[in-house]
């Protein structure tokens, strides 16, 4: 009875604010929405994509939008990255569109056999349908591997909706499904999951045989949904040329195709490209130097014109690293992005119209 009475005392002289509990559930949801994401399933001409919206559908800016690798989801691919406390920055200061491929997203149910999955073109198609749900009219695209080409085909068909493209491990080379089942018919040891993190990791990081390269050898060859996984890795073929927007070409120093990104940087137009290579990187540089990632990523969105009021993190004081940035004097929005190493003494930057390597 004393306890009780005690109970109602305090709820006596502590009344509950009027709005203060919608305060309170308000808070609570925005916190819940920056860490869980809004899920949607989202019909397009050609099919359901699995999407997680981070942040408020606010259009002033445009939406950074990511497509991830083989073998990965949205989160296994990007959650690292975007939660990582030198990107909140960032992520404060735009909406984070993620999808996931046809049927890769985590839990989904494994397609029947027989299933045509679609190509990398039809799942290009598949985006603008998501800008639409979402109403924005640009994006700036952040692609690893597979989701990198994915997103090349996106710009490349929507020119005026991407506004920038940084694009990890893309692969000039990237070996096509009946290039695939030659080496799966040549190697009947070599298992699709092992196939996959030949793909995702460099081969010292799988011979040292990492946590990162277990946690995803178990996830992968547990997956409930591992045939939906061979099918997008025997869709992924094929190289594509860009030449419509800035782009951000990342590779680790280990990686499975730096060579092949080297490549690609060769083939790309010099006045719009801007070529990072990291120094002990491995195969997912997102993934194991996020720090080094998101001073690049705040570099090329600086240069595109926003967050010019950013000041620089703690790595960019210890490794100057700097990005110059021109506009086109015909009124479009090309720019010009130069990835060079900086000078504490008031050096002006290179010209943009060279593309250099920088290894940080």
């Amino acid at each position: 009875m004393t306890t009780e009475m005690q109970e109602i005392a305090i709820t006596e002289e502590k009344p509950l604010l009027t709005g203060q509990a919608d305060t309170k559930d308000a808070e609570l949801a925005a916190r819940i929405l920056l860490d869980q994401g809004q899920e949607h399933s989202i019909e397009t001409p050609h099919g359901v994509l699995h999407v997680t919206l981070h942040g408020t559908r606010t259009t002033r800016r445009p939406a950074i939008l990511t497509f991830h690798d083989v073998g990965l989801d949205s989160k296994s691919c990007f959650s690292p990255l975007f939660k990582f406390e030198e990107m909140q920055e960032i992520v404060k200061n735009f909406t984070l569109i993620h999808i996931d491929a046809p049927g890769q997203e985590e839990g989904a149910a494994a397609y029947p056999a027989g299933y045509q999955y679609p190509s990398m073109d039809i799942v290009a198609e598949m985006i603008p349908a998501v800008l639409q749900f979402f109403n924005f009219r640009t994006v700036i695209g952040v692609g690893v591997g597979a989701g990198a080409y994915i997103l090349s085909k996106f710009a490349l068909a929507n020119p005026d909706s991407v506004e920038g493209l940084v694009l990890v491990n893309i692969d000039t080379n990237a070996r096509g499904w009946i290039d695939w089942a030659a080496q799966k018919l040549s190697s009947v040891t070599s298992s699709l999951t092992e196939q996959i993190l030949s793909h995702l990791f460099s081969q010292e990081e799988l011979s040292s045989n990492t946590d990162l390269v277990q946690s995803h050898r178990e996830r992968i060859s547990k997956a409930s949904n591992l045939v939906n996984i061979e099918l997008l890795w025997k869709t992924y073929n094929r190289y594509v040329h860009l030449h419509t927007c800035p782009v951000m070409l990342v590779v680790g120093d280990q990686a499975p195709y730096e060579d092949a990104a080297v490549e690609c940087n060769s083939k790309m137009d010099p006045t719009t490209t801007s070529f990072l290579k990291m120094a002990d990187a491995g195969g997912l540089p997102q993934l194991t130097q996020p720090a080094k990632l998101t001073e690049a990523f705040k570099y090329f969105i600086q240069g595109m014109g926003y967050m010019a009021s950013s000041c620089m993190t703690r790595l960019s004081r210890s490794r100057t690293t700097s990005l110059s940035s021109s506009y086109s004097m015909d009124g479009s929005r090309s720019r010009s992005r130069t990835l060079s190493q900086g000078s504490q003494g008031g050096q002006m930057p290179p010209s943009p119209s060279q593309t250099m390597e920088v290894s940080c």
